[in-house]
C-alpha cells in the first residue's frame, strides 16, 4: 500500500510543465468553449481533410505553454484515425536550438524526421543530394570514410547527424549552414521526390501525408543590422521554401510575430493563422468568469484523480484532504491567468513545499511568490509603464516593446464571442505581475 509520501510524490509528478499530455490522456480537459470556441480538430484538421490532393501549409499560434503541443497531439491522433499519416516532431528536442535558429535548421529537421518515419519510400534522391556534397560535409561529420563506403541506412542517417549537430554543437552550427544553405532548393527538390514516392507507399490505407513541426514558437527573436529578425527570415523571407514541401504542413509560429508589423504579410502568405488563446478565468471587469474558472479548476482535479487512482486517496476530497481548502484551489487557478503551463508549474511548486497532505495555503502562497519573482526579474525597468497601460486599457499596441512582453507571457490574450457572434479580443497583464511593487507603482502613475 502506498504511503502518504508516495501519494504526494505521484501528485507532484502529475504536474509536469515540460511534457504535453498525450492524446486521450484522462487528465486532458477540453477548454475550447472558454478559449473563443477554439477547436483544433476543425480549425486545422478540416483544412487538411478537405483539400483533396492540394498540399496545405498552416500556422498555429499561441503563448508558449498555453497547451499547443497537447492540442497538436490530439490533432495528430484525429488525423490518423481519418486516413492521414502524420509525422510530428518537437523541433527543439533534437534539431533546432531556440536560442539560435535559422531556416535551414527547420528544413534539415523536416528531412530527418520524414526519413525516419517513411522507411518504405525510395530515398535515392536524398542519397544523391548528400553524395554530391559529401566532400564539403565530411569534415563536419568527423569522418574520413567515403560516402559510398557507408551502408544505405548509414548514408541517410547523416541527415540526422547534421540536424543534431546544429542543435547540440554551436561551434559547427554556422559551418553546416554555410554548406547547406546555397543548396536548399536542390534539397527541397530531392525531398519532394522522396515525398512523392512515400505518398504511394503510405501504410494501412493512409491517403494523405502531414508534417507537424512543433515548438518553433520557442525560437528567440534575433535582430540583424537592418532591424529584421530571424523570425522574419524563417517565416517570411524563406516562406516559399517553408511551404514548398509537397505534403500538408503545420508550423507553430512565435506569438510576437503574429502581432508585429508583418502580421498582414503572414496572412497573405499562409492565410489566417489559428490562435490558441488563454482560458478566460476572469472577465475584463475583473470578476471571476464561472465557466473558465471551472475549466481551469478541472485541470487540477483531473491530474490529482489520475495520480491518486488505486490509492487510499482515490476518493479523497480535493479541497480538504488533497488541498487544504477551496480557497487554495481558487488562488492557484486565478494566479495562473488561465495559462495551463503556469497552473501546472504553480501546483508542482506548491506540492513540493509540503511533506504531507493536504497542500496548505502557505505552500501555495510560497509557490506563487517563487514564480512571481521570475516575472519580476523578467520585466525591464522601462516595461512597467507599458504593462500598466495594458492593465488599464486591455489593449496591446502592435509595437516591438509590447511584442517582447507578449513573447515572455507578461501580457496574456483572451478571446470570446459576443452576443452578435463577433470575435472579441482583449489583453491583460499576467496576474502574478499585478502583485509586484514596481507594477503597482507604475499602475498608480498611469491612473493619475
Amino acid at each position: 500500500m502506498l504511503t502518504m509520501s508516495d501519494v504526494l510524490t505521484r501528485i507532484y509528478n502529475s504536474f509536469d510543465p515540460d511534457n504535453p499530455l498525450p492524446a486521450n490522456d484522462p487528465a486532458y480537459v477540453e477548454c475550447g468553449e472558454v478559449r473563443g470556441e477554439n477547436n483544433i480538430l476543425k480549425d486545422l484538421g478540416n483544412g487538411i481533410r478537405r483539400s483533396e490532393d492540394k498540399a496545405t501549409c498552416q500556422l498555429y499560434v499561441g503563448h508558449r505553454g498555453a497547451g499547443k503541443s497537447t492540442e497538436l497531439l490530439r490533432l495528430k491522433q484525429d488525423l490518423e484515425e481519418k486516413g492521414c499519416f502524420v509525422v510530428y516532431f518537437a523541433a527543439d528536442a533534437e534539431d533546432v536550438d531556440p536560442e539560435d535558429a535559422e531556416y535551414v535548421d527547420v528544413l534539415l529537421a523536416c528531412t530527418r524526421h520524414l526519413l525516419e518515419e517513411l522507411k518504405a519510400a525510395d530515398a535515392q534522391p536524398l542519397r544523391s543530394w548528400l553524395r554530391d556534397r559529401w566532400r564539403s560535409l565530411e569534415d563536419l561529420m568527423l569522418t574520413e570514410i567515403s560516402f559510398d563506403e557507408l551502408k544505405a541506412e548509414a548514408q541517410l542517417s547523416q541527415f540526422g547527424k547534421l540536424s543534431t549537430a546544429i542543435r547540440a554543437t554551436p561551434t559547427e552550427r554556422q559551418k553546416i549552414r554555410q554548406q547547406v544553405n546555397p543548396h536548399t532548393p536542390s534539397l527541397i527538390d530531392a525531398l519532394n521526390q522522396f515525398i512523392a514516392d512515400a505518398k504511394k507507399k503510405l501504410p494501412n490505407g493512409k491517403t494523405q501525408l502531414v508534417v507537424i513541426a512543433d515548438n518553433l514558437d520557442r525560437i528567440v527573436p534575433i535582430p540583424d543590422a537592418t532591424g529584421r529578425t530571424n523570425h522574419d527570415h524563417i517565416f517570411l523571407e524563406r516562406s516559399g521554401q517553408l511551404k514548398a514541401l509537397k505534403c500538408h504542413l503545420i508550423y507553430t509560429v512565435p506569438i510576437s510575430m503574429f502581432y508585429s508589423s508583418r502580421a498582414n504579410d503572414l496572412k497573405d502568405t499562409y492565410g489566417n493563422a489559428q490562435v490558441l488563446p488563454m482560458i478566460m478565468v476572469r472577465t475584463k471587469e475583473g470578476s471571476i468568469h464561472p465557466s473558465g474558472f471551472e475549466k481551469i479548476k478541472e485541470v487540477i482535479v483531473r491530474r490529482i484523480r489520475a495520480a491518486t487512482a488505486g490509492t487510499t486517496y482515490e476518493q479523497a476530497s480535493i479541497d480538504q484532504e488533497i488541498l487544504e481548502s477551496a480557497e487554495v484551489i481558487e488562488q492557484l487557478c486565478l494566479m495562473s491567468g488561465g495559462h495551463i503551463r503556469e497552473l501546472v508549474r504553480l501546483c508542482k511548486e506548491a506540492s513540493n513545499n509540503v511533506d504531507e497532505l493536504p497542500i496548505t495555503a502557505k505552500a501555495a502562497r510560497r509557490a506563487i511568490t517563487v514564480v512571481r519573482d521570475t516575472y519580476r526579474r523578467t520585466v525591464q525597468s522601462n516595461q512597467w509603464a507599458l504593462l500598466a497601460n495594458v492593465a488599464v486599457n486591455y489593449r496591446c499596441p502592435h509595437d516591438e516593446a509590447y511584442r517582447e512582453l507578449l513573447y515572455s507571457r507578461c501580457i496574456l490574450e483572451y478571446r470570446y464571442f459576443d452576443d452578435d457572434d463577433e470575435m472579441q479580443c482583449w489583453y491583460d497583464v499576467h496576474p502574478l505581475i499585478k502583485g509586484i511593487d514596481e507594477f503597482k507603482s507604475a499602475l498608480q502613475k498611469v491612473k493619475q
